[in-house]
């Protein structure tokens, strides 16, 4: 998919390319699994030393599996100012590359591997471009790009000059699209097909549907500047975003016939994972002209298959089927769940990793060494997690079983 990285970023993608063509799928790997388990690492290491740094890098970062949060959420959480939040990450954020350097971390070894010190300035920004995608983590771009060339080894102001340049590609990107949106307003719907193949894998409900709130439910950060904001003719009004997935969505459900209105983060999900009480704001739902309603969260292909995330699409299908709508995660790729459910993988492969996660809990070291007798590619691992109802958690990694049912009384 490199070839379309320019869309994601607004480089020299041509004008009439269409944001719904892309695919999320050639640009998952181990790769990028393996930077995120050692910053994860460090993370972790960071914690052990100051508890609260861990939380808000962890938060900031997006590294344990869920999207970064904005500045505002954040300090909402710990009533600190926007400022103030951004004050301790930065801090933060440089006495873990200072110790990742002093303690012989692998971290150089591993992030200087993929963010070579001798690249031009447009390759690693087109790398740090498609991570930055293919993840939804575009609200941590900045510092997600600086952390990972600062560990990579390139002093910082090179990380901070490079950091900016994606900064500024994801900006550009947005305002063109915005152009290229303005010259829509009071056109009409153009027919496409875009949403049929996603269509196609709603799980739907039997009972009517209720109607179609009309307002976000996120509030705390709704304003938050480290947002986008699209003008969108269908809904007559301006639409905020996270990421550039969540706005390819969007332009997709503007363009197409088959949608008659719809409404970003219409909801509040509460949902527990492991005795925390969460919240979940699906990213949109939306009413078809057919008078069906689908209620579609935002989550990137590589990431459908943490442990957090099908905690979240398990309550977001309950909040979704209790209303009568539809529930559908949207991947960013043609491929979605039931497509993995379904896909193919070869017997050996399976039986070698289930006999691992049969013995007990599987770390990093272990998968690594299943993919080099193997040949374990990410899409299948994302498959074996799902199918088998396996453990996969993140930050750090670890594989284990569903625990066993308790025995009747």
């Amino acid at each position: 998919m490199t070839v379309n990285a320019g869309v994601t970023s607004g480089e020299t993608a041509a004008e009439d390319t269409d944001p719904e063509l892309l695919d999320l799928q050639d640009d998952i790997s181990f790769g990028l699994e393996e930077v995120n388990e050692v910053l994860a690492e460090l993370i972790a290491m960071r914690a052990e030393r100051k508890a609260k740094d861990g939380e808000l890098l962890a938060a900031r970062l997006g590294i344990r599996g869920e999207k970064p949060e904005t500045l505002a959420r954040i300090g909402a959480r710990y009533d600190l100012s926007r400022d103030r939040v951004r004050q301790l990450h930065t801090k933060a954020v440089g006495q873990m590359i200072r110790m990742a350097q002093s303690t012989g971390h692998r971290a150089p070894a591993v992030l200087g591997a993929r963010y070579p010190l001798d690249a031009m300035d447009r390759q690693l920004v087109r790398a740090l471009l498609v991570e930055t995608y293919t993840t939804d983590t575009d609200i941590a771009a900045t510092e997600l790009s600086y952390l990972k060339l600062r560990l990579a080894g390139h002093t910082a102001e090179d990380a901070k000059r490079i950091a900016g340049f994606v900064t500024q590609r994801i900006a550009a990107w947005q305002k063109k699209t915005n152009r290229r949106l303005a010259k829509l307003r009071d056109a009409e719907p153009r027919a496409t097909s875009q949403l049929d193949p996603w269509l196609a894998q709603v799980d739907w409900p039997g009972a009517d549907a209720a109607a179609v709130p009309t307002s976000c439910a996120r509030t705390v950060d709704g304003d938050d500047d480290g947002r986008g904001r699209f003008y969108l003719d269908k809904v007559g009004r301006d639409v905020p975003f996270d990421s550039g997935l969540e706005a390819r969505l969007l332009w997709i459900l503007n363009a197409s016939d088959l949608v008659e209105t719809f409404q970003e983060q219409p909801a509040a999900v509460g949902y527990d994972l492991d005795g925390a009480e969460r919240v979940l704001y699906p990213s949109i739902v939306a009413r078809l002209t057919d008078g069906r309603v689908v209620l579609i969260d935002v989550e990137p292909l590589g990431h459908v298959a943490f442990h957090v995330n099908r905690v979240k699409a398990s309550a977001g299908r309950a909040y979704a089927h209790a209303n009568g709508w539809g529930w559908l995660v949207w991947t960013g790729s043609r491929i979605g769940i039931p497509d993995l459910l379904a896909r193919p993988v070869a017997t050996a492969t399976e039986s070698t990793l289930h006999e691992l996660v049969t013995r007990g809990p599987v770390q990093w070291t272990a998968l690594r060494e299943v993919r080099r007798a193997t040949g374990l590619e990410l899409l299948d691992f994302l498959t074996l997690v799902l199918r088998n109802d396996w453990r996969w958690d993140r930050a750090p990694f670890l594989l284990s079983a569903p625990p066993s049912p308790r025995p009747r009384t």
